[in-house]
C-alpha cells in the first residue's frame, strides 16, 4: 500500500527550556522532544490520519534509540531512518521569548547524520507511488543528502504532490548565491512550493508575497504557498485559484513547530481535494494550536482540535 506522504530530512532531538523568557545561560531544566521540519511534518499529519514516513538518519547512539521510538509511538513509519556510526544525533536548543522571538541553536557537527543519506539506499519506488512525496531546502545544503533529494526528484517525475519546503537556514549555507541553483533545480521537478518571505526571496530573489507566488509558478511549480506572518499566508495555482487567509488569534508559547503543523494540515487537506482557502484554514490553525504549546511534534493537533479552533475563531 503506498503511503500517503513521505518526507526526507532532518531529524534530532530538541531540548526546549521549560522556563519561558529566560536566557538559555539561565535555563535550569529542559523538554526532550522529537524534532527536525520534515520529521514534525510526518508526525503532524499523522496525527491528521495519513499514513506517513521517513527517510533520514540518525546517530548510532541512545538519542538516535529514542527518535525511533518517539516515531513509532506518533505512528510513523521509521523503516528508512537508519543509524551513522561515528557521527552523533543531532540536538537542537532553543530560548523562548514569545510572542515572536525564539533563537535556535543547533549542534550539528562535525555533521549531522541526516545529510548523510546515500543515493543507494532509497527505495525510490516507495518515493514515486507515494502520494506526497515532502523535500526540503536544508537536504540540499550539503552531499550526499543533496545528490540523494534531486535523484528522489527526478525518479518521482512530478508524480503525486511533489512539495519542496523552501527550509532557509542560512547557518547550514556558505551564502545564498550558493543555495540558489540547487533551489532553482528543485523547483523544476516540485508541485508545491512552501516558504516564509525570507525563503521565497532565496529561491526567487523577490520578496513581495504576490510577486514571489507568480516567480514560483513560473519556475515550475503548480501551487505557490507564501507564508506571511501576522498577515496570513497567500497561496495561488497555476490554474487560477488563489487564497489569501489571515492568521487565527493566538496566545504564543513557542513559535517553533507552528510551520510544520501547518505542513502536515497541507498534505492532509491538499489530498482531501479540498479547495485553496479551506486548505489555508485549516493550515493555519493547526499552526497556531502549535505557537500555543511549548513542544512541537507531540504538540500536534487532532481533527478534532482544528475544527474547535476553526469553530471557536481563535486557539483558547
Amino acid at each position: 500500500m503506498a503511503y500517503d506522504l513521505i518526507t526526507m530530512g532532518r531529524i534530532g532531538v530538541d531540548l526546549y527550556p521549560l522556563q519561558s523568557g529566560v536566557p538559555l545561560d539561565r535555563v535550569s531544566s529542559f523538554g526532550k522532544f522529537l524534532g527536525g521540519s520534515s520529521t514534525n511534518v510526518a508526525v503532524a499529519a499523522a496525527r491528521l490520519g495519513l499514513r506517513t514516513a521517513v527517510i533520514t538518519r540518525t546517530g548510532a547512539d541512545p538519542f538516535g534509540d529514542y527518535l525511533h521510538e518517539a516515531l513509532r509511538g506518533f505512528g510513523v513509519d521509521d523503516r528508512w531512518v537508519t543509524p551513522v556510526p561515528g557521527l552523533p544525533t543531532p540536538v537542537t536548543f532553543c530560548e523562548i521569548f514569545p510572542p515572536d522571538d525564539f533563537p535556535l541553536y543547533f549542534y550539528r557537527q562535525p555533521k549531522a547524520p541526516d545529510l548523510e543519506i546515500h543515493p543507494g539506499e532509497l527505495d525510490l519506488d516507495a518515493i514515486r507511488e507515494a502520494r506526497v512525496f515532502w523535500m526540503t531546502g536544508t537536504g540540499l545544503s550539503e552531499e550526499p543528502s543533496r545528490t540523494s533529494t534531486l535523484d528522489a526528484l527526478a525518479h518521482r517525475a512530478r508524480s503525486g504532490l511533489t512539495v519542496f519546503d523552501l527550509d532557509w537556514r542560512p547557518m547550514f549555507w556558505q551564502d545564498p548565491d550558493t543555495a540558489r541553483p540547487f533551489y532553482a533545480e528543485a523547483l523544476r521537478h516540485a508541485t508545491v512550493a512552501v516558504g516564509n518571505l525570507d525563503e521565497v526571496e532565496i529561491a526567487t530573489g523577490v520578496r513581495d508575497p504576490h510577486a514571489a507566488a507568480e516567480a514560483l509558478l513560473a519556475a515550475g511549480v503548480e501551487l505557490a504557498v507564501v507564508k506571511q506572518g501576522p498577515k496570513g499566508v497567500l497561496a495561488v495555482s497555476r490554474d487560477g485559484e488563489s487564497a489569501e487567509v489571515p492568521p487565527l488569534p493566538v496566545t504564543v508559547l513557542n513559535g517553533l513547530g507552528a510551520g510544520d503543523a501547518f505542513g502536515g494540515a497541507l498534505c492532509h487537506g491538499l489530498l482531501a481535494g479540498w479547495d485553496l482557502e479551506t486548505v489555508m484554514r485549516h493550515a493555519n490553525a493547526a499552526g497556531a494550536i502549535v505557537a500555543s504549546r511549548l513542544e512541537c511534534s507531540s504538540a500536534m493537533p487532532t481533527p478534532d482540535e482544528i475544527e474547535a479552533a476553526l469553530s471557536a475563531g481563535a486557539v483558547r
